[in-house]
């Protein structure tokens, strides 16, 4: 775990790159265009490219190294930004359109052949302790990120924030280079190329589809998570505003910091549970923690006095990382050859549904509450998940009874002759 952990601090320091570049970007597209209307087609076009990335990355991650994938795709953000940076004023328009289309497929592609990569490299075994680390690191990564942009920017300047950015993702593929860590399963290494191809991961997911449908439903839950989620990030300075018009920001720096607390908590919870009993959450703990997230995140909307509030968004962290532990090492217990087609997809529809959810909550905030949206979204989630937690009790009760026994045919196996 040693060499993880030092992949783990590399990621969060790209991370840390994505959530900066994030805010410095789209301020930047205002300020140069001076529209909001490009500002947002910039947004779409990144977001659009993440989804599509997710199918193409599935076949990717089959088909080559996936250390070398996520090296590339850090280099290929950094010198994205440096291309940005040197570009004459004139042509700076045109090339952030591109710019958003290269951060947005490197990030899905990174993120899905980082993801399919973690039993490879700690053993599966450790996927869930793995998975909380990264998930602990990149929700202090998104904490600094989104905090630090504006001084960044308002202090040093776009130049200075973008050359940060660059920085940050050369870091991550220095630090990953070094490492002598292994990405995917022997037996593949051992069948070159050919062993991950395309073809086969797209023949592995098919065979998922069919006989997985309950990581299937697990997906479609992430997707309306996604929904959920968005509702929560554009309505939260809405509210922040409501609550104190003079100072927005602190409700929401109160209320992430609260959140990245909750998600470490989980964290260390999940692994003190795993390494005691050397079990992982399955499927019922996620459909689970996935309902209790979305609830606790409504309730932070309902108006309730700051500490109250924050003792919430305390318990919606800590479900919210539960709930992306179990279920990235739920979908980490298949098969190597199909983890990849498997992890694309889900990043295509987890994206899907987050875009999706930004239209509709910006849409909705002209005319409702940040909690009557919110309520709208999250709810959603919450009947999914309830639905598949039902689907999955009752599985659990037919397994436990068992299955039929056959109809005995009249004077056979009864161990009595029928009466004429």
């Amino acid at each position: 775990m040693k060499h993880f952990r030092l992949l783990v601090l590399g990621n969060g320091v790209s991370a840390y790159g994505s959530y900066l570049n994030m805010v410095a970007l789209n301020v930047f597209v205002y300020d140069v265009t001076g529209s909001a209307l490009a500002a947002g087609l910039f947004m779409a076009v990144r977001l659009g490219t993440s989804v599509a990335a997710g199918f193409v990355s599935g076949r990717l991650v089959s088909a080559y190294d996936r250390k070398r994938l996520i090296v590339g795709a850090d280099l290929g953000q950094a010198l994205a930004l440096l291309a940005l940076l040197l570009a004459p004023e004139a042509g700076r328009i045109s090339l952030l359109y591109c710019l958003a289309v290269v951060t947005g497929g490197c990030s899905t592609l990174s993120q899905v052949a980082l993801r399919s990569s973690i039993p490879e490299i700690v053993g599966a075994e450790h996927r869930t302790r793995a998975n909380g680390l990264l998930v602990t690191g990149r929700s202090l990564a998104m904490i600094a990120g989104f905090s630090s942009a504006g001084v960044v920017v308002a202090q040093l300047g776009y130049t200075a924030a973008f050359v940060l950015d660059a920085v940050t993702f050369l870091v991550s593929a220095s630090v990953l280079l070094v490492l002598p860590i292994r990405t995917r399963a022997r037996s593949e290494e051992a069948g070159g190329v050919e062993a991950g191809a395309p073809d086969a991961g797209r023949r592995s997911l098919r065979l998922l589809w069919g006989a997985a449908p309950v990581l299937m439903a697990m997906i479609a839950v992430r997707a309306v998570d996604g929904l959920g989620s968005s509702s929560h990030n554009v309505a939260l300075p809405v509210y922040s505003s409501l609550l104190d018009p003079d100072h927005p920001a602190t409700f929401i720096s109160q209320f992430w910091a609260t959140w990245a607390v909750g998600t470490i908590i989980a964290q260390q919870a999940l692994a003190r549970y795993t390494r005691r009993t050397g079990q992982t959450l399955g499927e019922r703990a996620f459909a689970a923690g996935a309902c209790v997230m979305s609830g606790a995140f409504i309730v932070v909307f309902s108006g309730l006095p700051t500490v109250p509030a924050l003792a919430t968004a305390l318990v919606a962290g800590a479900a919210d990382g539960l709930t992306e532990v179990v279920y990235v090492s739920r979908l980490q217990a298949v098969p190597d050859e199909q983890r990849g087609p498997l992890f694309g997809l889900s990043a295509s529809a987890e994206n899907a549904g987050f875009g999706l959810g930004m239209l509709i909550s910006g849409s909705l905030l002209e005319s409702f509450s940040p909690f009557q949206v919110v309520t709208s979204l999250h709810g959603l989630a919450i009947v999914l998940c309830l639905a598949l937690l039902a689907l999955l009790v009752s599985r659990r009760i037919q397994a436990v009874a068992g299955p039929p026994g056959p109809v005995p045919h009249p004077g056979r196996g009864t161990g009595r002759e029928v009466q004429s």
